[in-house]
């Protein structure tokens, strides 16, 4: 991924950050269900970067818009409840897919400043420093974090669920969960999961979707990621079935 590149990401989660602050707790927008106004003015801030350095955009509150090479496939929020309530766990998710290869991808947790950047084939960093998945292979050992209520135990030590899928999974690929799914009919978008899940393989995780479906695709579809710490870790939830 070039520095130009890089650095758009970077200056449109920075500039997103800046412009949810005034409409944190003001509640939904009224346009469509479940649609805050931090959405919207996170998205205005989104096409106006993106689109204005020349990329094709998929975004959560606008659809498709634009033309280009690449396509940035972007959750302006992340966890727009918990932004507008103030729990502070949200992000940006841009995921870069040049036609339905993903091959970067940059979370920025907008609570703490944090960013997590990856490239295909580059490895993946967290505020600049190279991460790695914790390794773990026991699921009795494993901290999980999922989307949903879990049907079941499946055995972990502990279990986590905070509300931005993208930066889980990043969680995930830095060691700090040990794997992250969806719970039983629950779905992500792939706005959702696609930076989160560049990022996580880059750092070593093992990744797949519940039901045998594409994970890169920029298509408005709905899929079940499952991102684990390792092969092995990853067999045995696949083995157990959805959560």
């Amino acid at each position: 991924m070039n520095n130009s590149l890089l650095e758009t990401l970077r200056e449109c989660a920075l500039e997103i950050g800046e412009a949810v602050k005034s409409h944190r707790g003001r509640g939904f927008s009224g346009q469509r269900p479940t649609q805050y106004h931090l959405d919207v003015a996170a998205d205005e801030v989104a096409l106006r970067i993106l689109l204005g350095a020349g990329y094709r955009v998929v975004s959560e509150e606008s659809g498709v818009n634009g033309e280009g090479e690449l396509t940035i496939v972007v959750d302006p929020i992340d966890g727009s409840t918990n932004c507008d309530r103030g729990i502070p766990f949200y992000a940006t998710s841009l995921a870069v897919m040049r036609g339905n290869e993903l091959i970067a991808g940059l979370v920025m947790n907008q609570a703490t400043g944090t960013i997590f950047a990856g490239e295909k084939g580059s490895g993946a960093t967290r505020d600049g420093q190279l991460i790695r998945s914790s390794g773990q292979r026991d699921i009795t050992q494993a901290i999980v974090g999922f989307s949903g209520l879990a049907s079941r135990h499946l055995g972990w030590a502990q279990n986590r669920s905070l509300g931005a899928a993208s930066l889980e999974i990043c969680l995930v690929g830095d060691g700090s969960l040990d794997a992250y799914g969806v719970a039983q009919n629950s779905t992500l978008n792939t706005w959702d999961y696609l930076a989160g899940l560049l990022i996580a393989r880059e750092a070593g995780c093992a990744t797949t979707d519940y039901h045998g479906e594409e994970l890169e695709t920029s298509d408005n579809v709905l899929r079940r990621p499952l991102i684990a710490a390792s092969d092995e870790l990853l067999s045995t939830l696949v083995l157990a079935g959805t959560l």
